[in-house]
C-alpha cells in the first residue's frame, strides 16, 4: 500500500501547477500582444475647440478621463485638421488626402447629390485588408445617399446621423421647410426617420454604447472603431445624466458627457485586457463655432475659430495613448495633420497604401517621440471654401504664411446666446502675412518684412500646391484633383 502524500506536499504541488499555469497564461498574453496587430480607436468630436479639454485649459467643467488619457499617453499641442469645416475635415481624416483632392468641400447638406467617392480608400478599407473588424458610430457627413454611406466605405457596422445637427427642422435657426427630417441610420438603412429633441439628448449615450458593444464583440481580433460624436455641434443636447452638472452651462455639460464617453471606451478596453494592444486617438474636426457664444467652445490662445484658416480653425486638441509605444505624460509641439494618420496606420499594420496619390505621410517617428525625428513634409497647404488656398505652413510648423483672402470674424464682439448666433462680418487679410508660430501662437505679429527669404520659400511652396490641387483665389486649376461620387438629384 502506497503511503499517502503529506498534505503540505499536496498543497505545494497544487501551488506549483497553478504557478506554472499562470506563467503559461502570461506567456500567451505576451505572445498575443507581440503578434497581434494593434487595435485602433479614433474619437472625433464636432466643433470642440482647442481650449475645451482640461489639460488644454478648459474652465468651468472637468474632463478627468481625457486628462487621464493625457497622463497615460501623449498630448499633441500642434495637431491640425486639413480644413476647418465638417465634411472636408472628415474626408481628409479618413482618406489621408486633402479634401479638395477628393472633391469634398465645405459641409454637405441634405440636398447634396455627391459624396465621398467609393473609389477612394478609407482607413476602414485599408485596415480591412489586414483582417480588421471595422465599425463606426456618430456623424458621417460624407454623403447621405446609399452609395456614399459607411457600408460602401469599408465599415462592417455603422450607426448614427448622415449630417450635422443644425441641418434639422428643430434647430432654432432653421427656416420652415429648409431641412427634411433628420434620420437615424444603421448599416446604411434608416431605422428612425426623425430625430426629435428628446432623442437628440441620447445621441452621445447611444454612440458610446455602440462603441462598447463593438469592442466587446471583437476583442479577440484586431479592430478599428471610429467614434464620431455629433456634439458639441449646435444645437447642443445632453442626457439627463449630465444636465446641469457643469459651471459652464449647457456647453460644459455636453463636454462632460463626451468625457464620460471616453471613459467608458477606456474602461471597456481595460476590462478585456486590451489597453496595451490599442492605439486610442482623441481629437476634434475643427475649432469652435464662435458666433454661438455660450453654446460654443474656446480656441484658447488661438486666433479665430471654425470656418477660418487661422490657428483657431485648424489647430485642435489631440491626445493619443498606446502603452509601451507612446510615452506617458509627454507633450509634443510637432506640427502634424489628420492626413498623416492613414499612412501611419498603414505602416503600423503592414497595410499597402492606396494606388492613387495621397497627401499624408508616415509620422510614427514623430508620434512615438523617436529621438531626432523630424516632420517628413516640406510643408502643408490649407485650403478652404471652394478650393481657396488660404495659407501654407512649413513642415516643421515654425512658419505660417497667410495668403490674401477674405475671412469671417466677430472682430472682437461677443458671440450669441443660448443657441442664437451673432452675425459675422468679413475681413480682408490684405498682402500675405508671415507668422512665426513657435513664438506667436496667436498670430498677432506679421514678420514678413524681417524674413523675406522665408516668405519666398513659402510662396514657392504655395505654387507647388496650386499646380497640384489648384487655387480659386488665383484662378488656378490643379492637375491632381479627383471627382467625388455623384448621383442624380432626387425628384
Amino acid at each position: 500500500m502506497k503511503p499517502r502524500p503529506h498534505p503540505f506536499a499536496v498543497i505545494a504541488s497544487i501551488a506549483t501547477m497553478l504557478a506554472f499555469a499562470a506563467i503559461l497564461v502570461g506567456l500567451a498574453t505576451i505572445a498575443r500582444g507581440a503578434d497581434r496587430l494593434p487595435n485602433i480607436v479614433v474619437i472625433f468630436t464636432d466643433d470642440q475647440g482647442y481650449g475645451d479639454v482640461g489639460v488644454f485649459g478648459a474652465k468651468g467643467y472637468t474632463t478627468p478621463n481625457l486628462d487621464r488619457l493625457a497622463r497615460d499617453g501623449t498630448m499633441f499641442t500642434n495637431f491640425h485638421v486639413a480644413q476647418a469645416v465638417c465634411s472636408a475635415s472628415r474626408a481628409a481624416l479618413l482618406t489621408g488626402c486633402y479634401s479638395n483632392r477628393v472633391g469634398i468641400h465645405g459641409a454637405l447638406g441634405p440636398n447634396a447629390t455627391h459624396g465621398l467617392n467609393p473609389t477612394e480608400t478609407t482607413i476602414a478599407e485599408l485596415l480591412k485588408s489586414r483582417g480588421y473588424a471595422t465599425g463606426m458610430a456618430g456623424k458621417w457627413h460624407l454623403g447621405h445617399r446609399a452609395e456614399f454611406l459607411p457600408p460602401q466605405q469599408g465599415f462592417d457596422e455603422s450607426f448614427g446621423l448622415p449630417y450635422s445637427n443644425d441641418m434639422w427642422p428643430f434647430h432654432p435657426e432653421a427656416k420652415a421647410g429648409t431641412y427634411p427630417k433628420l434620420p437615424l441610420i444603421e448599416n446604411g438603412k434608416v431605422i428612425d426617420p426623425e430625430i426629435t429633441p428628446e432623442k437628440m439628448r441620447n445621441l452621445t449615450t447611444w454612440y458610446t454604447e455602440r462603441a462598447v458593444s463593438f469592442i466587446e464583440r471583437n476583442k479577440d481580433r484586431p479592430f478599428f472603431f471610429y467614434l464620431a460624436h455629433s456634439m458639441p455641434h449646435v444645437p447642443l443636447a445632453v442626457s439627463d445624466k449630465f444636465k446641469g452638472k457643469s459651471q459652464q452651462g449647457l456647453y460644459g455639460d455636453v463636454i462632460m458627457e463626451i468625457d464620460w464617453s471616453v471613459g467608458e471606451v477606456m474602461r471597456t478596453l481595460a476590462k478585456h485586457g486590451l489597453e496595451r494592444d490599442t492605439l486610442v486617438i482623441f481629437t476634434s474636426d475643427n475649432g469652435p463655432w464662435l458666433s454661438y457664444g455660450n453654446h460654443a467652445g474656446s480656441a484658447g490662445p488661438l486666433r479665430e475659430g471654425k470656418g477660418t484658416s487661422w490657428e483657431g480653425g485648424t489647430r485642435v486638441p489631440c491626445l493619443m495613448r498606446w502603452p509601451s509605444h507612446l510615452p506617458a505624460g509627454a507633450k509634443s509641439d510637432d506640427y502634424v495633420m489628420t492626413i498623416d494618420l492613414l499612412p501611419t496606420f498603414a505602416k503600423l499594420t503592414g497595410a499597402t497604401l492606396p494606388a492613387h496619390p495621397i497627401d499624408g505621410l508616415d509620422i510614427w517617428p514623430l508620434l512615438s517621440r523617436t529621438p531626432g525625428a523630424t516632420n517628413p513634409h516640406e510643408g502643408y497647404g490649407i485650403w478652404y471654401a471652394q478650393n481657396e488656398l488660404q495659407a501654407v505652413v512649413s513642415g516643421d510648423g515654425r512658419w505660417k504664411l497667410v495668403l490674401s483672402h477674405r475671412y469671417r470674424t466677430l472682430a472682437g464682439r461677443p458671440g450669441g446666446r443660448d443657441g442664437i448666433p451673432a452675425k459675422y462680418e468679413n475681413a480682408d487679410v490684405g498682402p500675405p502675412k508671415l507668422y512665426e508660430l513657435s513664438r506667436d501662437l496667436g498670430e498677432t505679429t506679421d514678420v514678413a518684412a524681417a524674413n523675406p527669404a522665408v516668405v519666398q520659400r513659402l510662396l514657392a511652396f504655395a505654387e507647388k500646391c496650386r499646380a497640384d490641387l489648384g487655387d480659386a483665389l488665383t484662378k488656378r486649376t490643379g492637375t491632381g484633383n479627383r471627382e467625388p461620387g455623384r448621383v442624380a438629384a432626387a425628384k
